[in-house]
């Protein structure tokens, strides 16, 4: 039965490895150091996703997908690739660095159960598994329904053994993961294009989401040595332990980055040890360590407010649509209670709290975007949206079709986002700028778009830091995005400067996002409008920033950049800072309006869609936060 199931890849996986024989130097299978010169500073932003799943994943090989690693790789750096469903595919722009995040459970399983003989299945026992295979080859919408009912027997603890076992996935995932590795190195070119190693971790307990993504600095000497850690039957400590034996054993590091918290039914960011008590500084820290950085948003909505939490916020509600009443498979609705656990935003301020008690903040992580497609393509460009699998690939009917990922009926098509990016300020493009680039927080997240946002603070930073280096200055006398000052008695201020995308949309406004803890001990958090777009017309009126207006023609799914501003610049000082108070500030840019995918297709196929599909949005980038801390006599 194991030659059947756990040994067996399939004949084309074989023959894709037959053609793949070529050499690789030191420079593409290391991290990259010394390969390359470096700038003295991080001087652009470099851009990737860290969640794209291919063909070896359990659910998108189930969805239809049959693209492998490979054209993964060729479709971020830029190649022309043929999607499952026959169409052409390719990146207006390519990306600067990629992670391919399959599955850990059961790495390349449905692959293998398609490919296996019916006989063999058969053999096995197990009439579930035997259903799916049938149901696999039956067509897409089979297959489809399969894996929906693969999904919601995770949640509920219910897969078959042979997916469920490691123990019986072992030999199959060590084989799988060591071609996935000589891939990833055949694909890295150091300065051009880099390809990091990472997975999946999927625990899901009764459908909640506390799925993180791995990701590795190191290249295949290290990261060869281990297999990736499965998800379904463990809890985060194990995988951080996991990830600290990593880097013992083989000198190397990783971290890992939560995903998807607005469908965690309040379990991603408790106040509380996990099952209740309070937590310990040993949790805390370790998952301080190997959670620097957090996926705010992506194909499944955006996690960084809710106006649940955030009332007072006019832009809070961006992306919740269709989210934010139940988990993952709709096992479970989410009460307003559990919300406070959902978002980015709500933890932060419950990482400042946590730390007034005892000194150590679990929730100190910058932000990045990234797809989460399962598409084997990596977009995250409205006009460019491959949806989330095979199954809502472009075509008329998948803006208005049930889009589920378990079988509960209550999401749409129309409710997924086209995907986010992440955007890291590094001196080069190589595995171990990227990577160190995370681990310091230096990264910022948009819902696409690929605009240039640049945050320092300090203490005397003015306006006429402009006229010079600004950004040695932004080093050399404060922090940049991610960093913490210690307080030292007078207001922070802060350079921002943000750019639009320059083939995209003009910039609205610039906000800065401030939590902090007051007198009470209570958090409180509040947005600054800090500069935006033809101030001198747009005053603000009742405390508000009036809107600024709308070109999207809704029937061309055009806009005009004739409101807006291509450039945004300010120098802002807190102006409600006290002495001593811990806090945080994020800045978070809005574009003017701009179609949605659904708009796009509306037209492209044209089609009538319901009253109240949302058809424009305004896009928008989360900057890492910068906190800031007691000095050393009141901490």
């Amino acid at each position: 039965m194991r030659s059947i199931w756990a040994g067996m890849l399939t004949c084309s996986a074989v023959l894709a490895l037959a053609a793949c024989g070529e050499t690789v130097d030191e420079s593409q299978s290391g991290t990259g150091e010394n390969t390359i010169e470096l700038a003295e500073f991080p001087d652009r932003p470099y851009w990737g996703d860290t969640h794209l799943h291919t063909d070896n994943s359990v659910d998108a090989f189930g969805f239809g997908v049959r693209l492998g690693p490979e054209d993964a790789l060729k479709f971020a750096r830029g190649d022309e690739v043929t999607a499952t469903t026959g169409m052409s595919a390719k990146l207006a722009r390519p990306l600067d660095f990629l992670v391919i995040a399959d599955h850990s459970d059961g790495l390349g399983a449905t692959r293998r159960l398609y490919d296996a003989p019916r006989l063999g299945v058969v053999a096995m026992g197990d009439e579930t598994l035997l259903r799916w295979y049938d149901m696999m080859h039956e067509g897409p919408q089979q297959s489809q329904q399969a894996i929906g009912e693969l999904i919601t027997a995770a949640a509920n603890g219910e897969l078959p053994e042979a997916l469920a076992d490691p123990e019986q996935q072992k030999e199959a995932t060590t084989e799988i993961w060591g071609a996935h590795i000589d891939t990833l190195d055949r694909y890295n070119v150091p300065g051009e294009f880099t390809a990091l190693a990472g997975f999946e971790y999927t625990l899901m307990p009764d459908g909640n989401n506390l799925h993180r993504v791995v990701m590795f600095r190191d290249g295949s000497d290290r990261t060869k040595q281990v297999v990736p850690y499965p998800g379904l039957s463990t809890q985060p400590e194990g995988l951080w332990d996991y990830m600290a034996a990593y880097e013992e054993a083989t000198g190397g590091k990783a971290l890992a980055i939560p995903h998807n918290s607005n469908l965690s039914n309040g379990l991603m960011f408790e106040l509380t040890m996990p099952g209740g008590g309070p937590m310990t500084v040993e949790y805390a820290r370790k998952r301080a360590q190997y959670e620097p950085v957090v996926e705010v948003t992506q194909i499944k909505g955006d996690s960084e407010a809710h106006p649940f939490m955030s009332p007072n916020d006019e832009f809070a509600s961006f992306g919740n649509t269709g989210w934010d009443f139940g988990n993952l498979p709709l096992t479970a609705q989410t009460t307003p209670e559990m919300q406070r656990g959902n978002y980015v935003r709500e933890a932060l301020k419950r990482g400042l709290t946590i730390e007034e008690q005892i000194g150590v903040n679990p929730y100190a992580f910058g932000m990045i975007g990234s797809t989460d497609s399962h598409t084997s393509l990596a977009t995250g460009d409205e006009d460019n949206f491959f949806g989330k699998h095979t199954g809502n690939e472009p075509s008329a009917t998948r803006a208005p079709a049930a889009q589920n990922l378990g079988t509960r009926i209550g999401r749409f098509g129309w409710h997924y986002l086209a995907g986010g990016y992440a955007a890291a300020w590094a001196r080069g493009n190589t595995r171990a700028e990227i990577f160190d680039a995370f681990a310091r927080r230096e990264v910022y997240a948009t819902t696409g778009p690929r605009m240039t946002l640049r945050v320092f603070g300090g203490f005397d930073f003015t306006a006429e830091d402009w006229d010079g280096d600004w950004v040695r200055a932004g080093y050399t006398r404060g922090v940049p995005m991610g960093g913490e000052l210690r307080d030292e008695g007078s207001a922070p201020s802060f350079m921002i400067s943000a750019l639009k995308d320059p083939d995209g949309a003009n910039l609205d406004r610039v906000q800065v996002v401030k939590g902090w803890i007051d007198a009470n001990g209570t958090a409180q958090e509040r947005v600054y409008d800090v500069i935006w777009s033809d101030m001198e017309n747009r005053a603000r009126a009742g405390g508000k920033v009036p809107t600024v207006g709308d070109t999207v023609d809704r029937e061309a799914a055009t806009y005009t950049n004739d409101i807006g501003t291509a450039e945004l610049r300010a120098t802002w000082t807190d102006p409600d800072y006290v002495e001593g108070q811990r806090a945080f500030y994020y800045v978070r840019v809005i574009e003017i309006p701009t179609p949605r995918w659904v708009l796009f297709d509306k037209v492209r196929f044209g089609i009538e869609l319901p009253a109240d599909t949302e058809l424009v949005s305004q896009e928008r980038a989360y900057s890492s936060p910068i906190w800031l801390q007691p000095s050393a006599g009141d901490s």
